[in-house]
């Protein structure tokens, strides 16, 4: 079972962005390892949040913000790994998605940073 925390400062999430990236048809997930910093606990899993204005009114976008904390506290505690960092982007498809659907979006795009990448091919 794994802590969850929040990112929170600008830098924490241009760190995160330059990390392992994930789009699925509600969500686009980046995550990256967190360099050693000794104020933060190394099995928290931290998590920020963005929905851009592209998203439509205030309404829609904060409504999207929601749904995506709501689907993490669902299902990071078991998927999430200690130590790394996770940016969730929302897209069109978070407000209008099931929730069922939307959590298995975000458990597969956090199964897919994790996994190992591809040999490159010659």
């Amino acid at each position: 079972m794994t802590e969850i925390g929040r990112l929170k400062t600008r830098a924490e999430f241009l760190h995160v962005k330059g990390g392992t990236r994930y789009a699925a048809p509600s969500l686009v997930l980046e995550a990256r390892a967190r360099a050693n910093n000794k104020d933060v606990d190394r099995g928290l899993a931290r998590f920020g949040f963005t929905a851009t204005k592209t998203l439509g009114s205030a309404v829609v976008r904060n409504r999207a913000r929601r749904r995506l904390k709501e689907a993490v506290w669902a299902t990071a505690p078991a998927h999430a790994k200690g130590g790394y960092d996770y940016v969730l982007i929302a897209r069109a498809g978070t407000v209008q998605r099931r929730f069922a659907e939307l959590i298995k979006d975000l458990e597969r795009a956090i199964a897919k940073v994790h996994a190992p990448a591809p040999a490159k091919k010659r």
